[in-house]
């Protein structure tokens, strides 16, 4: 038996521990990564600790349980059936996992399958329990099992800590697909100065949006976003009043095309609710943060307005693979971005560390 590191929480709200684990072994079309660096959720403290009284419908993985959901590493073994991966590739392990049988998975929309599970975090019905059964395993640790399905090879441009903040890069990326063809639209980003805002500017700018209009609380922070391109986005705090009226007065009267909403888990929804009001007939809204609650929506005026809104979870492996060209030709550029990182030895140091600094300009990982 082949041991290694882990960290795992044995108890909610305990601190994690270092404990030696089985290490896993490929079959199938599954296959073992050595895990290099895994990002860190800025919201983990409050999930692991609130979680099960936030959601408990959405189960947490069985404890003792390992964590972590943004993996990236090399392939260190191969199961019989897999293809077009080998041992030593560079490569970064999506975790959401599925069914790979219904309708919805073989559509290509696998959050809407029935047993979708994020897979070193938290599941969203019983079902992911099952999921949760057949990879155990998250990224905080030193090895990890994957389906090959949800693993894409990363340039060598990109760095492993590079390489676990795809999650949050890859959730703004798969929103923005969602609102359709945006070269030459504009954009509302609520709370764009984030981690899922920050993602979300870079991607709008690489595909062609004509102006983003980023709405955050802080200036400074709103001013470093202006500053990659200030022909392009024009910043307004909404501490200062209105961000909907705003966007409203800057498009004399007609509104934004299309709005992405980043908001976190704890974000007021009037935040959220005011920046709608910043979007013209016919636009289009997806939510990505994670805000929760009733919204209060006139649906009067959702319908005269033919409004859209979608919600949009985490992103498919295909468009990973279309954020890792990206990055290797040089079209999103992760340099504007500051890892903050921690040893394994220090995870709890770095679950309580994370999220007190430079907003989506600084971003968090573990190196294994």
């Amino acid at each position: 038996m082949e041991m290694m590191r882990a960290a795992r929480l044995h108890a909610v709200g305990q601190p994690m521990k270092i404990d030696e684990v089985e290490r896993p072994k490929a079959s199938g079309s599954d296959l073992v990564v050595r895990v290099k660096a895994c990002g860190m959720v800025p919201n983990l403290a409050n999930v692991l600790a609130n979680w099960e009284t936030w959601y408990p419908q959405m189960p947490l993985p069985p404890r003792p349980a390992i964590h972590g959901l943004d993996p990236s590493g090399i392939v260190h073994e191969v199961g019989p059936q897999v293809v077009n991966l080998k041992p030593g590739d560079r490569v970064y392990v999506n975790p959401g996992r599925f069914c790979g049988a219904c309708h919805h998975c073989s559509s290509g929309k696998p959050q809407a399958c029935e047993y979708w599970t994020l897979g070193g975090y938290f599941g969203y019905n019983q079902k992911s329990l099952e999921m949760f059964a057949r990879y155990p395993y998250g990224g905080f640790g030193e090895f990890m099992l994957a389906p090959q399905a949800q693993v894409i090879k990363i340039p060598d441009n990109m760095s492993f800590v590079q390489g676990s903040r795809l999650g949050y890069l890859g959730t703004s990326y798969a929103a923005l697909k969602k609102c359709g063809p945006p070269m030459g639209k504009t954009l509302i980003i609520n709370g764009a100065t984030g981690t899922l805002g920050l993602g979300a500017t870079l991607f709008a700018l690489a595909m062609g949006v004509a102006k983003i209009y980023a709405v955050a609380r802080g200036e400074k922070l709103l001013e470093r976003l202006k500053a990659i391109a200030p022909d392009r986005i024009v910043t307004f705090s909404n501490v200062n009043g209105s961000s909907g009226r705003f966007v409203k007065e800057q498009t004399n009267g007609s509104g934004a095309d299309l709005m992405l909403d980043t908001l976190g888990a704890k974000a007021p929804l009037d935040s959220m609710l005011d920046a709608m009001g910043g979007v013209k007939r016919g636009g289009r809204i997806v939510n990505i943060g994670g805000t929760s609650g009733a919204l209060p929506v006139d649906v009067k005026w959702w319908m005269d307005e033919q409004m859209e809104l979608i919600g949009s979870v985490w992103f498919t492996a295909a468009e990973g693979m279309e954020i890792a060209a990206m990055v290797e030709a040089g079209i999103i550029d992760m340099s504007v971005m500051s890892p903050m990182v921690w040893p394994l030895e220090k995870i709890n140091d770095a679950i309580s560390g994370v999220g007190k600094d430079e907003g989506g300009f600084t971003y968090y990982a573990v190196e294994l």
